[in-house]
């Protein structure tokens, strides 16, 4: 089973498979601003859902901090995305997972698009 920061590297760096295995059945997924996900099933739908949107883009991370203690990981992540026909764009976003007996029962997710350049 992944750890804490095994699980605090990979989600938010598009691995999400690698995850699946650490998330509780009723797992809940709080994206500030937008929607929540209760339920591994809903939380996996998701992640296969941005896998196939994201299916010929790049990523380049120009910030990725990890921070785990305990029972609980937040990570810092600043990524620019370039899509196949070259639209680019830069996302600034912090996710914070929680943990119960190595599972992780919730995540909540900030995000904000950036001007590409700000990423520089």
């Amino acid at each position: 089973m992944p750890t804490p920061r095994d699980v605090a590297e990979a989600f938010p760096g598009h691995r999400f498979p690698d995850t699946y295995g650490a998330l509780h059945p009723e797992v809940r997924w709080t994206q500030v601003g937008q929607e929540v996900l209760t339920g591994r099933r809903a939380v996996i739908d998701a992640c296969e859902a941005t896998l196939a949107e994201l299916g010929t883009t790049t990523v380049e991370f120009s910030r990725f901090l990890v921070v785990v203690d305990g029972d609980a990981a937040a990570v810092d992540v600043v990524g620019r995305y370039v899509g196949a026909d070259g639209a680019t764009s830069a996302v600034s976003s912090c996710d914070v997972y929680e943990f119960r007996d190595g599972l992780v029962t919730a995540i909540t997710s900030y995000a904000v698009e950036l001007d590409p350049p700000a990423v520089d």
